[in-house]
Parts: structure tokens; sequence; C-alpha cells
């Protein structure tokens, strides 16, 4: 079981909604937090927040990085280590979707969101990885998506993205085994965070819809189950009954999940005067 007591745990993405969240409920399980994100202001009010959490700076640290540009994340990781130490427990919080009709968005949306979401994942764990085998021991959380498990409608861009960290954990899995190291990988659904707002702005009707008729989980509650997944040296996290019973039977709901999906799209598309969402 992965003890967080003492632990260096680092979260990328960690400025804001389910990466915050995250690193407050490992500073609370007493161990000694590292974010990392690009928006040098938000970091700054991050940092901020949790060291009045904590009540103690020497126990949280951040640093500016882009995921996507691995010569800047590994500056960034490098001085977060001096301070703390090597790496524990890396959650890779880091990501973001842009959702959209699959003709209409920019063949750039989809280098991006592979970019942030798949390799930004993946560059993290390169940098913390060889210092875990050299200790044999160490845990990697990466974060997926409930459409990391049934494409959505809409998330043309995103969705396969998520798919690949899934695939990238379940592989991690059995290679980093022998060398002690924990992969777990996450699920969240639609949370209420800073991103989701965004999404909501551009989400297609029939992707609108479909959102609809899932309950919005609040960021802290996902960070509980994230926390409680990685202590409990869980491969498969999750924070809701919904996504829980799709990871165990996506094979067989996913004809009924399409079906439904299918539904929503045919009434968006009657709702719409040009037979589309505009």
């Amino acid at each position: 079981m992965t003890r967080l007591q003492d632990a260096h745990v680092l979260v990328t993405g960690g400025s804001s909604g389910i990466g915050l969240e995250t690193a407050r409920r490992a500073l609370a399980r007493g161990a000694r937090v590292s974010i990392v994100a690009r928006d040098t202001d938000r970091l700054a009010g991050a940092l901020d927040d949790l060291e009045r959490d904590v009540g103690d700076r020497t126990r949280v640290a951040a640093e500016p990085a882009d995921v996507t540009d691995p010569a800047h994340l590994e500056a960034a990781l490098t001085l977060l280590i001096a301070q703390f130490g090597p790496v524990d427990v890396l959650v890779t919080c880091a990501g973001a979707a842009r959702p959209g009709h699959f003709e209409r968005l920019a063949s750039s949306i989809f280098e991006e969101q592979m970019a942030l979401d798949y390799f930004g994942t993946l560059h993290a764990i390169r940098s913390v990885v060889p210092s875990m085998i050299e200790r044999h021991r160490g845990h990697l959380l990466l974060v997926s998506s409930t459409a990391g498990i049934i494409g959505v409608y809409g998330y043309s861009a995103y969705s396969p993205a998520k798919f690949a960290v899934r695939g990238l954990a379940e592989t991690l899995r059995a290679e980093l085994k022998p060398y002690g190291i924990v992969v777990s990988c996450a699920y969240p659904p639609d949370t209420d965070t800073p991103g989701l707002a965004r999404e909501n702005v551009e989400k297609p009707d029939a992707t609108a819809r479909i959102s609809a008729a899932v309950k919005v989980r609040q960021a802290p509650a996902v960070a509980r189950a994230m926390v409680r997944g990685v202590e409990r040296d869980r491969l498969v996290i999750t924070a809701d009954p919904g996504t829980a019973v799709l990871t165990r039977a996506a094979g067989m709901l996913g004809p009924y999940l399409r079906t439904s999906f299918d539904r929503q799209v045919r009434r968006a598309a009657a709702s719409s005067e040009d037979g589309g969402d505009g």
C-alpha cells in the first residue's frame, strides 16, 4: 500500500480543479506536495492557498512549466526535486478538452489535444520513472477520463488522447511492477472545474444533451477518490457509480450507451434549423 505521510507528491496541472484539490488532499494526508502548471498567476494563487491550508510553507512548492515542452518540464521538476527529494507519487492532472464537430475542428486542435493530454502525461512520467526504478519504489497516477473508456459525441480530439492515457497506464503497470512501481489510472466524470466551464462554451448541442444526463461531480470529491485509490494501490480509480460500472462492463454497456447517445444527437438535430449544431 502507498503511504503519503512524508512522501513527495508531485501534481501536474495543480493550480486549479482536480489537480489543486488532489494536492490539498495529499497535504492533509501528510505529504510534501509540489505543483506544476503553465499559468504563473494561477499557480502563485494556488501555492498561497495550499500554504494557508497546511500552515507550513516547507511542505509546499510550485514551479511553472508547460507539460507539452519536455525540456521546460524537466527543468521545473529538477528544481522541485532539489527541494523535496525524488518524486514518490506523480499525479498527472494537466489536461483539457476541446469539444466540437469532427469535420469542423482544425487539425491543430487534434494535435494540441494529443500533445497536452497524452504527451504531457508521458513527458512527466519519463522524467520521474528513472529515479523510481533506481529506488525500486514509486507510484504513478495517470488521469484519463470517462471519455477514455467510451467515445462520446463531440470529443473526437479529446477522447482518443484519453484512451491513449488509459493504454499507457495498463502497459506501464506490467512493465514497472518488477521495479516496485505502482501504476493507477483515474477516470473522472464531468467535474465542476474551470476546465468544464470552458468546455461548456464550445460543446455542440448534442454533446451538451449527453452531458446533461450525467451528474456533475465536485472536484474535492473526485480528489478524495483519487487519493484513496492511490493509498489502496488500485489500477482503476473512479469517483462516481456510473464510471465504476462502465470500467467493469464497457463492452456490454457500449451498445446501450451508444444508442442513448444517438438518441440525443437526433434530438439535437431535430431542434436545429439546419439539421445540425451551430
